[in-house]
């Protein structure tokens, strides 16, 4: 059984920075791409980062482009999001998510399993 495990969130002032964590368990890590999703209430999901399952490649919603930084470590089986010069706009619910093919998809589609969530509330 495939299992994420987000962290890492938190409220933040605007400008501040947070790092996403989300550990999985029950597949071969590397094999597969990995993404972030965003939910803020009254809103659809938004992507916001998805990377390969090698790492080699790595996408951005524009949203966030320049901001935040995905990575993933294979041997650790966790992938992260840096957040920088965060808004209070990035208010949401951040999701991670494993695809299910080693080259990341850009919709939640292409995703079979999904952590629970961490909040991250960035203040004006």
């Amino acid at each position: 059984q495939v299992q994420l495990v987000e962290s890492g969130g938190g409220l933040v002032q605007a400008g501040g920075s947070l790092r996403l964590s989300c550990a999985a368990s029950g597949r071969t890590f590397s094999s597969y791409a990995m993404g972030w999703f965003r939910q803020a209430p009254g809103k659809e999901r938004e992507f916001v980062a998805a990377i390969s399952g090698s790492g080699a490649g790595k996408f951005y919603g524009d949203s966030v482009k320049g901001r935040f930084t995905i990575s993933r470590d294979n041997a650790k089986n966790t992938v992260y999001l840096q957040m920088n010069n965060l808004k209070p706009e990035d208010t949401a619910v951040f999701y991670c998510a494993s695809d299910n093919d080693p080259w990341p998809s850009r919709t939640s589609r292409g995703y079979d399993y999904w952590g629970q969530g961490t909040q991250v509330t960035v203040s004006s």
